[in-house]
């Protein structure tokens, strides 16, 4: 699915789709766009558009699929997609705009969390004890000849 396909859906199918408004999404579209010209670099360019590379970065925000499955819907290697996906995501982050968390950033605890600990301590097994007869037929073959 590309932006030429959902760009005329309604608002509000719009952010039932992507997770943002067409406002939002083309205000990350700038934002992007005004970066990747900053940071022009040599290379063959992507075959996505800017605003295909957004649309694939919201698609594995809101449905969370993997590089593979993404890259299949897209026509694009899994590492393409997850390239883009790195590029679009630092840039956003970079930007300061949006209200998007760091991967690193910790998960405030709230009170109506609970801990539950579980002891997985290592016990000893019990083994059977090897004795005398438990010899193997062969070894009593070769003392009979």
């Amino acid at each position: 699915m590309s932006y030429e396909q959902v760009k005329n859906l309604e608002p509000i199918e719009f952010k039932r789709l992507c997770g943002v408004t067409p406002a939002t999404f083309e205000q990350m579209v700038k934002v992007v766009a005004a970066e990747k010209i900053l940071a022009k670099k040599s290379g063959r360019p992507s075959k996505l558009s800017i605003e295909d590379q957004v649309l694939m970065t919201l698609e594995y925000w809101r449905e969370y699929r993997t590089h593979f499955h993404i890259g299949v819907s897209w026509g694009l290697d899994e590492t393409n997609v997850l390239r883009n996906i790195r590029k679009v995501e630092n840039i956003l982050i970079k930007s300061g705009l949006f209200n998007v968390e760091g991967k690193k950033k910790v998960q405030e605890l709230d009170s109506d969390t609970e801990v539950l600990v579980v002891d997985v301590a290592e016990h000893e097994v019990e083994r059977p004890k090897k004795n005398r007869r438990d010899i193997t037929a062969v070894s009593k073959r070769k003392d009979c000849s």
